[in-house]
């Protein structure tokens, strides 16, 4: 991918990519799985601190640790070098890629140096110490961690609904684990996903080989339920471990100033997922239709910016319905 400076994928505790996975030619049953953990970071280097102190207490430690640095303008080139977690490969890209593009990039780094699993998160969060351990010890392909407040209440919003059948469901997510269960206590120890974000998903490489890369196109938002979606109509099922625990540094939102660029991209990257995915003519008009309710209602409102973000936003959807490729080159 441009943009990359790949020369800086090298491992910072002196060790090969092929030591890191040796033995991969060797059948299942005669070896441990291999896994690396796909981060992606953008000047948050203050929480990044406390994620790699977390991976440097896992049980099980991982194969790698791949750090995707998106072009941050902060300390995280300082607290990277200064890092002697083992396993520690970084990629620093020219630009700001998105978390799309960081994912992809970072999930295609893993995937070519041979690793069995590759587990992706954000910067913000950490795992307990026995999380990769849980997820290890599973034979599925598809596994979400769940996540929590640092105060230890659930807030996992995976979706165990995710409707792209009711022209009349607004938001297609109509049900996540959290509303599902209100908290861990009450959860089946595993729980099947129809969406998943990307803190704490784990994927088997077939998976990868199978439906290619996140689509680094959306550059935030929305890549992750792009993904799961792709994965569950190849047949892959997604399951929420009970057990294996991922706590947040900071606090949930997922409220955004719609007339912001932030705004444009959520717009935009829903839009995409009802014409790409949508199981019917009129799920698939859903865009046209919350473009028109929008624009009325900005404008009714005084807000401006709204108005033309939605517009801009369709705009920009109808060019994405191709659906990515399943390549990994």
């Amino acid at each position: 991918m441009s943009g990359l400076d790949t020369s800086s994928l090298v491992p910072h505790d002196g060790s090969s990519t092929n030591e890191a996975v040796a033995g991969r030619g060797a059948s299942a049953s005669e070896r441990i799985e291999t896994v690396a953990i796909v981060v992606v970071t953008y000047n948050r280097a203050d929480l990044l601190v406390n994620l790699l102190d977390g991976l440097a207490r896992l049980e099980r430690p991982a194969d790698a640790v791949i750090v995707v640095d998106n072009a941050s303008t902060d300390h995280t080139a300082a607290v990277l070098e200064a890092s002697g977690l083992p396993g520690l490969r970084v990629i620093r890209t020219e630009k700001n890629l998105g978390g799309a593009g960081g994912f992809h990039a970072g999930m295609k780094a893993a995937h070519e140096a041979g690793f069995d699993r590759i587990w992706l998160m954000d910067d913000d969060v950490v795992p307990a110490p026995d999380c990769l351990t849980v997820l290890m010890g599973l034979d599925e392909n598809c596994l979400m961690s769940v996540r929590e407040n640092t105060d230890g209440s659930l807030i996992e919003l995976a979706a165990t609904r995710f409707d792209l059948a009711n022209p009349l469901a607004v938001k297609p997510k109509t049900a996540s684990v959290m509303s599902s269960y209100g908290d861990r206590a009450r959860m089946p120890e595993r729980v099947q996903l129809e969406n998943v974000a990307f803190e704490g998903f784990m994927v088997r490489r077939r998976v990868v080989d199978t439906i290619g890369l996140p689509d680094p196109s959306y550059f935030i938002f929305y890549d992750d339920v792009d993904y799961a979606l792709r994965a569950r109509r190849a047949g892959f099922r997604i399951w929420a471990i009970r057990d294996a625990r991922l706590v947040r540094q900071l606090d949930f939102s997922q409220q955004h100033d719609l007339s912001s660029w932030k705004g444009f991209f959520m717009y935009r990257n829903l839009f995409v997922v009802h014409l790409r995915y949508g199981e019917n003519a009129l799920v698939r008009a859903k865009p046209w239709a919350i473009t028109v309710a929008v624009t009325v209602l900005s404008l009714l409102r005084g807000r401006r910016g709204e108005a033309s973000n939605v517009i801009r936003a369709l705009r920009s959807a109808r060019g994405m319905r191709s659906l990515p490729p399943s390549s990994v080159d």
